[in-house]
């Protein structure tokens, strides 16, 4: 079973592959879907085979960097190390130092360092852990105690643990797209579950169709609102994605770093529309925490970014002059 639901979908681009993990060809249209990051991940434009497959094995390179679960990750041995220091991939210094920033910048409603309290969570299982568990977790939560210098990582408190898994799929599609970029790729989509990233325009010179559920119904094909992209990136993030129910109440996996528990919000669904993919992953997750009247507020200081925000009273909202389309579904 997936843990985590596909919310966005091509809505006018190349057909998606079938989950098999094999490569289609179609003319000049290639496309692959492979499994990772804990999803079904697809890849499709107009390329070699040796670009696709290129493209499909930096997934997995990635994969075997950021994967909090996997010992020998990046990730793992950072966290194994007791506060010593670890000598890591650029790519994953990289990732670490620009999560930073988007922490600083939330005030620290974004924060990789939530490690400690996302592994006492189980939204699969639907394990809750106890109050006494998170309480003692909460006091290793904290961004400023992570060290980036050069490709060296250090955690200053030994029993800190990071956790990509906010930010990750954002960085790896914008490695994708400067992959395809590099090789000369000039049309193709991306879909990496809730990031969907696009080269250029559509093989027909038309651009592409990125189409936001209803997340009242996220397992349907129902479409509340769509966006066209030309070289862009839509990223949503819904308290439906990972979420289970117990004794008559919900939770879900976007936890509140100042609590250790699912983040209380108006806020059912959350998209943006930008130029890179990572800067939707940083955005995203504090906007729950914000609620939408702050996080519309603090948006408008971000021109470059387009918001889309569903409240659990089914009212769309939207940054000025969004180039987002609604289309019904919520009101």
């Amino acid at each position: 079973m997936l843990s985590r639901r596909e919310l966005l979908r091509i809505v006018a681009g190349v057909a998606l592959a079938p989950l098999t993990g094999c490569v289609q060809a179609s003319e000049s249209q290639l496309s692959a879907t492979v499994f990772n990051f804990d999803t079904v991940c697809t890849i499709g434009g107009t390329m070699p085979q040796e670009v696709l497959d290129e493209a499909c094995a930096l997934c997995e390179t990635f994969e075997q960097l950021f994967s909090r679960t996997i010992a020998t990750s990046d990730v793992g041995r950072i966290n194994a190390a007791a506060g010593e220091a670890v000598e890591v991939d650029s790519r994953t210094a990289d990732v670490i130092r620009k999560s930073l920033a988007y922490s600083e910048e939330s005030d620290g409603l974004f924060d990789i360092t939530i490690g400690s309290v996302s592994e006492l969570w189980d939204f699969t299982e639907g394990v809750v852990p106890g109050e006494q568990a998170v309480a003692q977790a909460l006091e290793h939560v904290g961004w400023q105690s992570v060290r980036v210098e050069g490709t060296t990582v250090r955690l200053l408190d030994p029993q800190t643990r990071i956790d990509l898994g906010g930010i990750a799929k954002g960085y790896i599609a914008d490695a994708l797209v400067d992959l395809l970029r590099a090789r000369g790729v000039v049309s193709a989509s991306i879909n990496l579950g809730g990031n969907v990233v696009v080269i250029g325009a559509k093989p027909d010179g038309s651009p592409w169709g990125v189409g936001v559920r209803d997340p009242d119904d996220p397992g349907a094909s129902s479409i509340i609102a769509k966006v066209r992209v030309t070289d862009g990136s839509v990223v949503t993030s819904g308290l439906y994605e990972r979420s289970f129910e117990r004794d008559g109440r919900r939770f879900w996996h976007i936890l509140d770093p100042r609590t250790g528990y699912p983040a209380e919000t108006d806020v059912v669904s959350a998209t943006i529309y930008s130029e890179r993919s990572i800067d939707g992953d940083g955005c995203t997750k504090p906007l729950f925490m914000w609620g939408a009247d702050e996080a519309l507020h603090r948006l408008e200081r971000r021109p470059q970014l387009q918001a889309l925000i569903v409240t659990k009273d089914g009212t769309i909202r939207t940054t000025p002059a969004s180039d987002f389309e609604t289309l019904g579904g919520a009101s």
